[in-house]
């Protein structure tokens, strides 16, 4: 039987004993929509992707050219969304239809 200073609870799925912790982890994964680039690749946070297309940016003046590396993307919890950095542009959102893993 687990130790008693921690918090232990059945997971009715996989028949076994577990942390809690790992548990809600566990729960909290499966909840995350799978989020996929133009090809199918499956992304993940800290993923580096390249543009497949130009892409203007509202609000910022630019475009953003094809082949533009973005290093370090975070999904947004959106099948479709994910956040990124760029040199001079503040909460970039792209649509992953318009990348691809690198």
């Amino acid at each position: 039987m687990p130790d008693s200073d921690d918090n232990y609870v059945y997971d009715e799925e996989s028949g076994e004993w577990m942390p809690a912790a790992e548990l809600a982890e566990r729960r909290n994964a499966a909840s995350r929509p799978e989020v996929r680039d133009a090809v199918g690749n499956l992304l993940a946070d800290g993923d580096q992707v390249t543009l497949i297309k130009d892409l203007d940016v509202k609000g910022a003046g630019q475009t953003l050219k094809r082949g533009t590396l973005i290093k370090s993307i975070r999904l947004t919890g959106d099948a479709q969304e994910i956040d990124c950095k760029f040199d001079g542009i503040k909460g970039l959102v792209l649509r992953a239809e318009f990348v691809r893993k690198r």
